[in-house]
């Protein structure tokens, strides 16, 4: 059974930053796209950040571009979205997510398989 968990969510006041983690068992990240999906109360989900595989091409939400950042860690085998300048309206519930394939955009696919979230509060 694939299984992903996130980690590094919290509380931060608004321009702050947090880093969030999405680790894995059972299956080596690196050999799938991973992206980073949120969600907000009354909301629906929609899609931050993804990172392709094989060429490791991140693609970044227009609300997010210039703030945050996708990135691999192989060694640890996790992939890190670091949030910086953060702002209320980027409260949510993050989900990371993967999807095999190749040959397409991240934000593309329909992705297979996913974490169980971590809560992101901006707020003063």
């Amino acid at each position: 059974q694939v299984q992903l968990v996130e980690s590094g969510g919290g509380l931060v006041q608004p321009g702050g930053s947090l880093r969030l983690s999405c680790a894995a068992s059972r299956f080596i990240l690196d050999n799938y796209n991973i992206g980073w999906f949120r969600q907000a109360p009354g909301k629906e989900r929609e899609g931050v950040s993804c990172i392709s595989r094989p060429d490791g091409r991140p693609s970044y939400a227009d609300s997010v571009q210039g703030r945050f950042t996708i990135s691999r860690d192989s060694a640890k085998n996790t992939v890190h979205l670091q949030m910086d300048s953060l702002k209320p309206e980027d409260t949510a519930v993050y989900y990371c997510a993967a999807v095999w394939g190749s040959g397409y955009e991240c934000f593309e696919y329909e992705y297979d398989y996913w974490g169980q979230g971590t809560q992101v509060t901006v707020s003063s």
